[in-house]
């Protein structure tokens, strides 16, 4: 039998965490069953390097992205299967996709953002008006549409998405061990990972870490690439890549997540909460989307609202390394149960495959 081909369109190369998590990280298990790859990135890494270090990203180098995936595009006839990661040109109408659709070759489409955000809440009246519903006829008209959380799901719904699979963003289970807990660990190690892009969400944590500090000691770890952040206290950055990530867990007693309840933060898939789980850490999150998922309230870890929910859930856990383990090792369970690359790319083959309607399937008519 010869190989599938699959062609996968991601956003980002390696270096962007969701195209590695969603997209790179699944390579080796698809040509493990007989299938032949190429993942071909829109954007590259200097427009990341640009983005990562708050810099305006370079107009010629965009272009260059632009005209690439054109090219890219004309080799996608010679694959059975197109496997774009949430749109094939950002910030352009649906034409490629619907020509895909057109020509015979159709497209799966993955997505772990809430990116029809950008277009149906732009500030710009005119991309509103004209790509507000890009991404509803983007999943409309998909072979399959794989969506990382229930808010993705429920978009894709409405949106008329024929075929919907739910499939979150997942660790490998070879890479994830347990971190061994020492007895009588002296400051405990809050900590929290993400990019420069995202550590806003820690900003806005920050004064009530001050303020618990004030009250109990413990140290704030914070993996984000940056050399500072403002904190008033006992702090150290560090830099992280894929390499280092689970180490750098390692360092942590207990992982924390905080996100406002904002309409695009609901259609994030708690990564982070998942790979602290995955080493067993406690973790305490905010309770928006997904994160009410993964975190089983008292069980797995804490869900706080408020300033006084945080200060408390945080105390708790510095306070009693019993807790802390008994809640870890709930969370290291449920990690490598539900959330592990080897689950749910048997899940996601045997629905692409095995069922064989993916590859079968008329090519439907473009709405």
């Amino acid at each position: 039998m010869s190989p599938v081909k699959i062609l996968f369109l991601s956003k980002y190369p390696r270096l962007g965490a969701s195209s590695r998590l969603r997209t790179f990280q699944f390579q080796p298990s698809w040509e493990s069953i007989n299938c032949q790859t190429k993942i071909s990135s829109f954007f590259n890494e200097k427009y990341l390097r640009e983005i990562y270090l708050h810099q305006r990203p370079s107009t010629v180098n965009v272009l260059f992205c632009y005209f690439k995936r054109f090219f890219q595009i004309l080799s996608a006839w010679r694959y059975d299967v197109v496997w774009v990661e949430k749109e094939i040109f950002p910030y352009l109408p649906s034409y490629a996709e619907f020509v895909l659709n057109k020509i015979g070759t159709g497209y799966i489409v993955d997505y772990d953002d809430a990116v029809f955000h950008n277009y149906d809440k732009h500030n710009n009246p005119l991309i509103k008006r004209w790509m507000g519903n890009k991404i509803d006829w983007v999943m409309r008209n998909s072979k399959l549409t794989i969506v990382g959380n229930a808010y993705l799901e429920k978009r894709a719904n409405g949106a008329g998405a024929k075929n919907i699979l739910r499939l979150p963003t997942v660790i490998d289970s070879k890479k994830y061990i347990k971190k061994q807990m020492k007895q009588n660990v002296h400051p405990v190690t809050i900590g929290w990972m993400g990019s420069p892009t995202t550590v806003k969400y820690l900003k806005e944590l920050l004064p009530i870490l001050e303020e618990l500090q004030k009250e109990i000691p413990f140290k704030l770890l914070v993996a984000n690439g940056q050399k500072t952040i403002d904190f008033e206290g006992d702090y150290e950055c560090v830099r992280w890549s894929e390499e280092t990530e689970v180490s750098i867990i390692h360092q942590m007693d207990i992982g924390i997540m905080p996100l406002p309840d904002d309409d695009w933060e609901k259609g994030k898939c708690s990564y982070k909460l998942i790979q602290y789980m995955a080493c067993g850490l406690p973790v305490v999150a905010s309770p928006v989307g997904m994160n009410t998922e993964v975190v089983d309230h008292e069980v797995t870890g804490y869900l706080a609202r408020t300033k006084e929910e945080w200060k408390g859930y945080l105390s708790k856990l510095i306070l009693d390394q019993a807790l802390r383990k008994e809640i870890g090792d709930r969370g290291y369970t449920k990690a490598h149960t539900y959330y592990t690359l080897e689950r749910n790319f048997e899940l996601m083959s045997r629905l692409v495959f095995e069922e064989n309607y993916v590859l079968t399937q008329l090519h439907h008519t473009p709405e």
